[in-house]
C-alpha cells in the first residue's frame, strides 16, 4: 500500500511546550536505580549495575529493590516518593528502572511534574515504564528513553546492542535505525516526520481516557508487546483506531511482538495479519521489524525526540541529539 508523504506537522511536546532534552552524564556522575512497578531480583540487578561502573559512573540503589507489596515493589506512595526524590536529588544525574512488570499507572497521579520539569534528567526504561513515558511527556515535555532495564542484563546471552545502548548515557549519538540492525519490512510506503512516541501496546491502550492519554497527532508512533495472542493485539489496535490514535499519527513503527502466537484460539489470524490490517487501514508510512521492546536486541529509543521515517531508505533517524 502506498501513502503520500505525511502532511501532518510534528506534534508539540507536552501540550505545546518545547521539548526538554536531558543532559548527558560525566565520569563520576550517579545513576539512581528504582523499581516503580514490580519487584525484581535485587542481587541480580545489583550485579547488572556493573554496566554503569564500566562507563565510569556511580550507582545508588533505591529501597524499592528490597520492598514487596503484593506484585508491587512497595506501596504506591513509597514507589512514587522514591521516584520524586530521585528527580529532586542533585546528587543523582540519571534514573534507570530496574524492571517493569506492573504498577506505574498507579503512581502517575502521585508524581511531582513541576519538579520533574524543574530538574530534568534522563529517565530510562520500557515495558510497564511506557505509562511513565507517556505521562511525563504529556505533563512536562521531557524527552525520556525507552530502553532496556537492569533485569535485561541478567541474561548471559544478552545482545551486544542491548548492553551497548547504555553508552548513550555518556556518549550520546543521534538515534538512527536502519535495516542493518534488523530486517525492516514496508507496510505502507512514504516519508513522515514527528516526535517518536509510544512503547508497549497494552500500556498505551491503558492511557486512553486518563489525563495521561497518549497523543499521537503528528508523531511517529512505535509499538511493541509480549505474551499477547493475536486476538488481544487486535482488540487493542482496534481501540487505538477508534480513538483516532493510528490515523492521527504521522507514521508507525512496529517493534517486537514476542510470544504473541495463537494459543487459546488456535483458529486465528496471524499476528502479522492483524498488524497489517490496522496499519495499512490507517494509511500512514510504516515499517515493521524494529528491535524495540521485549526481543533481542532491545534498541534504546528517545521518547519525544523529533525524527524522520523513510520507507524507501528503510530507516528512521532523529534530527538531533536527544541527550545533550
Amino acid at each position: 500500500m502506498h501513502a503520500a508523504d505525511s502532511g501532518i506537522e510534528g506534534a508539540q511536546a507536552g501540550a505545546g511546550r518545547r521539548p526538554i532534552r536531558p543532559a548527558r552524564l560525566k565520569p563520576g556522575d550517579t545513576v539512581g536505580i528504582t523499581a516503580p512497578a514490580s519487584r525484581g531480583d535485587a542481587e541480580a540487578i545489583r550485579r547488572s549495575a556493573e554496566v554503569f561502573e564500566e562507563l565510569g559512573l556511580k550507582v545508588r540503589f533505591g529501597d524499592s529493590l528490597n520492598r514487596g507489596h503484593g506484585y508491587l515493589a512497595g506501596t504506591d506512595t513509597e514507589r512514587a516518593a522514591e521516584l520524586n526524590a530521585m528527580f529532586a536529588d542533585p546528587g543523582i544525574q540519571a534514573i534507570v528502572c530496574a524492571r517493569g512488570g506492573y504498577g506505574t499507572a498507579r503512581i502517575a497521579e502521585k508524581l511531582d511534574y513541576d519538579q520533574i520539569r524543574r530538574h530534568p534528567k534522563i529517565l530510562w526504561g520500557y515495558s510497564d515504564i511506557t505509562f511513565l513515558h507517556a505521562a511525563i511527556w504529556k505533563m512536562t515535555g521531557l524527552i525520556t528513553v525507552h530502553g532496556p532495564m537492569m533485569i535485561c542484563l541478567g541474561d548471559k546471552d544478552v545482545h551486544p546492542l542491548t548492553r551497548q545502548s547504555f553508552a548513550q548515557l555518556v556518549r550520546p549519538e543521534p538515534f538512527r535505525y536502519t535495516g542493518d540492525i534488523t530486517p525492516l519490512h514496508i507496510l505502507v510506503e512514504g516519508k513522515a516526520k514527528g516526535p517518536l512516541v509510544g512503547g508497549n501496546l497494552t500500556l498505551l491502550t491503558s492511557t486512553l481516557g486518563t489525563p495521561y492519554e497518549i497523543d499521537t497527532r503528528g508523531c511517529l508512533l512505535f509499538i511493541e508487546d509480549i505474551g499477547e495472542e493475536p486476538y488481544r493485539i487486535d482488540r487493542m489496535l482496534n481501540q487505538l483506531r477508534m480513538a483516532g490514535k493510528l490515523e492521527q499519527a504521522a507514521g508507525i513503527l512496529v517493534g517486537d511482538f514476542r510470544d504473541c502466537e495463537p494459543v487459546k484460539r488456535p483458529v486465528s489470524f496471524t499476528l502479522e495479519e492483524v498488524i497489517q490490517h490496522y496499519v495499512t487501514e490507517a494509511g500512514r508510512p510504516s515499517l515493521m521489524g524494529f528491535g524495540i521492546g521485549h526481543g533481542s536486541p532491545n534498541v534504546a529509543v528517545p521518547h519525544g525526540m523529533e525524527a524522520e521515517l523513510s520507507t524507501a531508505d528503510k530507516k528512521v533517524e532523529a534530527l538531533e541529539l536527544a541527550i545533550i
